[in-house]
């Protein structure tokens, strides 16, 4: 599988990672014990079982010059098979752009995004702070996030993006270079 991915910019990311650093010290799941090199804040926009050639050439195109808001505001839990606490994405009109435009350049390009909860009417945009196959951040929100970051949304910008492949574990930063 091939997810697309919006990356932070540099004072953004840094605060994801703070966050990541409270929780581990907490003792609860974090981002933080993911070791792999690939790991790093991002926001996944799309999946596809695995990308044609228009679509890579299209990729690069779709992510030149990209710059939109950012704004983490609130923490969010899924439960499932695995756990996940998250940082609410905001949904802002650019982000919902950006997010459509890649959608229709996938099937433009003959790669149906696969991930019922990825696409445009059901995507809940969100940061990955940590993953647990059990119940877990049982504590208040305001106890979940470190100083300084527990007031009002955090503002960044995305400026970035890549394709991760979960087959290879790989990323490819577009446009790629």
């Amino acid at each position: 599988m091939n997810t697309m991915e919006l990356l932070l910019d540099r004072e953004t990311e840094h605060g994801v990672r703070l966050v990541w650093e409270h929780l581990a010290a907490r003792g609860e799941p974090s981002q933080r014990h993911h070791r792999h090199p690939t790991n790093r804040p991002h926001l996944t926009l799309a999946a596809v079982g695995s990308l044609t050639a228009a679509a890579e050439e299209g990729l690069r195109g779709w992510s030149g010059g990209l710059d939109c808001p950012a704004v983490l505001d609130g923490l969010v839990r899924f439960s499932g098979r695995t756990h996940v606490l998250a940082w609410r994405v905001r949904r802002v009109p650019e982000l919902l752009a950006v997010h459509a435009a890649l959608h229709d350049l996938l099937l433009a390009t003959g790669c149906a995004p696969d991930h019922p909860l990825l696409l445009p009417e059901t995507w809940q945009p969100h940061i990955t702070l940590g993953r647990s196959r059990r119940a877990a951040w049982n504590a208040p929100d305001d106890l979940l996030l470190p100083p300084g970051l527990r007031e009002g949304p955090v503002r960044g910008r995305f400026v970035g993006a890549r394709v991760y492949d979960s087959r290879t574990r790989a990323v490819t930063p577009l446009p790629p270079g």
